[in-house]
């Protein structure tokens, strides 16, 4: 629904802090329609601050869900990257959201693992047909593959990017499908424990 309503124009999304507010509203508004009993409750959180060995990380979103003495809770990382920037100008750095969209994975799959989320899922769009759609891939930036039908995993990555080292080692399997609404593409990669 976020997908198509963004596609579509009628919900502008122009940067990762937009996208977070307006999913969040979005899931607000669902809220009562997957309710079905009295004892069941939701909440949403924003900017969601975890301690994960020793280091403060923060979730782009926490939803929970609580039924009686049950409560399951997704993480849910976001990225969103467009080719013009908030301030109008030309935006550059894709190596750089390519390498946080597996940064990303890897965060989520720490949250998982120290027990803060029973799932975790990775949302992200762009606006650049070549990230999904590449005519080559002979570029470093491409060790961090986020085309169509790219599958990876586990991996270790260590490959540079922006000039800073990387280390980012994914325990898990992934294969990326991305759909496609107006002029945006979007990916979501889910999973629970051990499946992500």
């Amino acid at each position: 629904m976020f997908s198509r309503k963004v596609g579509s124009g009628l919900i502008p999304i122009n940067k990762e802090a937009s996208m977070q507010l307006q999913y969040a509203y979005v899931l607000q508004q669902l809220i009562p329609l997957i309710t079905f009993h009295e004892n069941e409750s939701f909440e949403i959180e924003l900017e969601t601050g975890v301690n994960i060995n020793g280091r403060l990380k923060e979730i782009d979103l926490l939803f929970s869900g609580t039924f009686g003495e049950d409560k399951h809770v997704i993480a849910i990382e976001m990225k969103c990257y467009r080719t013009l920037s908030s301030s109008g100008g030309n935006r550059g750095a894709t190596d750089i959201f390519m390498k946080d969209v597996y940064e990303d994975l890897r965060l989520l799959e720490e949250y998982i693992d120290a027990g803060i989320s029973d799932e975790g899922v990775s949302l992200v769009m762009n606006d650049l047909e070549r990230l999904v759609k590449p005519k080559k891939k002979t570029a470093k930036c491409w060790d961090y593959d986020i085309s169509q039908g790219a599958s990876f995993g586990p991996i270790s990555l260590t490959t540079p990017i922006g000039g800073k080292e990387v280390n980012i080692s994914l325990n898990r399997a992934y294969k990326l499908n991305w759909i496609q609404y107006g002029s945006f593409w979007f990916l979501e990669v889910q999973g629970k424990a051990n499946t992500i």
